[in-house]
């Protein structure tokens, strides 16, 4: 099933109509390659695997949004047979780098320290995750996004060692009116884990709400 979705999600933006998809949306997007514009500020929560996200981002430029997350995950890094509790504090930017009327295409970085606790011990480590994303409006009210990210991560002292993830996926904004949207979003794939010379499944699926001030 989770192999699936990222097809499904390809299979349902191929099914649009071209009408639909030479609207733009609300002209702002939290996941997708479309920026809040300069001077907008956005409230993203989510909830789900692999736990609370809450984030500020802010419009610096017309291309250029930055900001600030917060996470609490029971699941570490997404990996699904872990569920050691953590926290991570990240900063949020992203680049837009093109932007046409049916699509917009952003580079995304959120680098931060991230400490993860187990029943002996406490994890620290430093995120330092890149991705690429497409976002492609559906009509007035849906923005879709297809992304690839590489949420590269380091443990430090012994254990671990550095973490390459590579993800693929979707998700959707549906605009509920021109400053609130609902957001999910899913990326999955495998982590490599050199130092063991092993292999974590890795998903991220979240359930969210956006409101632009």
């Amino acid at each position: 099933m989770k192999r699936l979705l990222p097809g499904v999600l390809l299979a349902c933006f191929l099914a649009l109509p071209a009408t639909a998809l030479a609207q733009r949306g609300q002209g702002w997007s939290v996941l997708a390659g479309e920026t809040l514009g300069r001077g907008n500020t956005a409230f993203h929560g989510q909830i789900g695997w692999p736990g609370i996200s809450l984030g500020v981002l802010h419009g610096g430029s017309e291309r250029f949004d930055i900001g600030g997350k917060f996470n609490f995950n029971w699941g570490r890094e997404g990996w699904v047979r872990y569920t050691d509790p953590g926290i991570k504090l990240q900063a949020w930017m992203r680049l837009q780098l093109i932007q046409e009327r049916n699509f917009s295409l952003a580079l995304t970085f959120q680098p931060g320290p991230f400490f993860y606790f187990d029943e002996y011990d406490t994890d620290v480590g430093l995120a330092l995750p890149l991705g690429l994303v497409v976002g492609i409006p559906a009509g007035s009210a849906v923005m879709v996004n297809l992304g690839l990210d590489v949420p590269f991560h380091v443990y430090f002292g012994e254990g671990i060692g550095p973490v390459f993830p590579i993800l693929v996926g979707g998700g959707l904004e549906y605009f509920v009116n021109r400053q609130l949207g609902v957001t999910f979003n899913v990326r999955l794939g495998p982590a490599v884990i050199p130092d063991f010379d092993d292999t974590e499944f890795t998903l991220e699926a979240l359930f969210g709400v956006a409101y632009r001030f």
